[in-house]
């Protein structure tokens, strides 16, 4: 149990379920899932397949953030993935077309690999700090997306495009295949290779692993590269599930949710040592407080307020120093004292059974 208890998923693992029991405990439908058409239906698909994109975005984050680093351009390379995608598929004689569809996704993401080539430059090669080199593409990054939609909402009409947020396949929702796949294709590259030693080595001291002979600059220059791809693919998401290019909306704020799941899947943004299943579990807390938020009909004036509040409690939930002020409490307040027992009597000298004797 102990161990249980003192595993890094633990505390993570149980704010998610006590989200999900607040909610159930508020309204019993939140856990049913109906089938309808031989698709499935419910409160808890929608947090999955909603999900998707901060799920990727938060993936890319976690890498970067395991070689010391930051990326605050993701949502701003999301909204220049989108735009172009859909001003690709708005010009084109056949929008609803599959080469069309496909060779704007291609486009897209080869955009948003460029842009997190880029944030690799400059970083691993020019050796500026991440939070500067990546802060000059979140403010540039939707000037771009409003120059490709000469600043105007792209808005489109093509079902192969509207499929990829809001098609189900095998009664599944097809973006929550699109987030799994890429949840495994990290998995297997950091945690089946010898890839994910070598970036927790970077993230804990760059010089010594440069000195022991890694290649820290290839490396973190990787893992902004593939924070740009996934973030372009969480871009297509988005655009696909309004069906348009939104340069001012898409991705906004998402930087800092992305930032927030990782941490609260207990990887420290001090780089070095990370999880990408802690990182799951928190894109699925912030998605399940999202839909409480939803649920309770709290005003979007006072949302980010009730947001911030939760966040607050359940990073004091996982809070190991809390931990230990809570079991030290406990512990004082049994019968027999609960703290470190008192040591046995130590036994008289030989001078002090002389005195003694002396003394009777």
């Amino acid at each position: 149990m102990k161990k249980l208890v003192t595993h890094r998923l633990f505390w993570p693992v149980m704010a998610l379920l006590a989200l999900i029991v607040v909610n159930t405990i508020a309204r019993p439908q939140f856990i049913s899932v109906t089938v309808r058409d031989g698709e499935l239906y419910g409160a808890l698909i929608d947090i999955l397949r909603n999900s998707a994109p901060l799920m990727l975005v938060a993936l890319g984050m976690t890498i970067v953030i395991a070689t010391r680093g930051i990326d605050l351009s993701v949502g701003a390379i999301m909204a220049v993935s989108g735009a172009v995608a859909l001003t690709i598929i708005d010009t084109s004689g056949d929008p609803g077309g599959g080469a069309t569809v496909a060779v704007a996704l291609l486009v897209g993401i080869l955009v948003a690999l460029v842009l997190g080539v880029w944030n690799g430059f400059l970083i691993a090669v020019l050796g500026i700090q991440p939070i500067i080199a990546t802060l000059v593409l979140m403010l540039a990054g939707r000037g771009v997306a409003l120059l490709i939609t000469d600043g105007f909402i792209t808005t489109v009409t093509s079902a192969p495009y509207k499929f990829i947020a809001t098609g189900y396949v095998i009664g599944l929702p097809f973006a929550l295949f699109i987030s799994v796949a890429a949840i495994l294709v990290i998995s297997l590259l950091e945690r089946r290779t010898a890839l994910g030693v070598l970036t927790e080595s970077v993230g804990i001291n760059p010089e010594a692993s440069r000195l022991a002979g890694v290649r820290a600059r290839g490396i973190v220059f990787g893992a902004y590269a593939a924070s740009g791809v996934l973030a372009g693919m969480a871009g297509v998401l988005y655009s696909s599930n309004i069906m348009a290019a939104d340069a001012n909306a898409a991705g906004l704020y998402i930087e800092l949710y992305a930032i927030l799941a990782v941490v609260l899947g207990g990887t420290s943004l001090m780089g070095g040592k990370f999880t990408i299943a802690g990182t799951v579990v928190g894109v699925l807390t912030i998605q399940t407080l999202e839909s409480t938020i939803l649920f309770l009909g709290v005003p979007s004036a006072q949302a980010p307020v009730f947001f911030a509040a939760v966040v607050v409690v359940v990073v004091l939930v996982q809070s190991p120093r809390l931990h230990r002020f809570a079991r030290g409490l406990f512990a004082a307040r049994r019968p027999d004292g609960g703290g470190p027992s008192a040591p046995p009597p130590t036994p008289p000298t030989t001078t002090e059974q002389t005195k003694a004797e002396a003394v009777r």
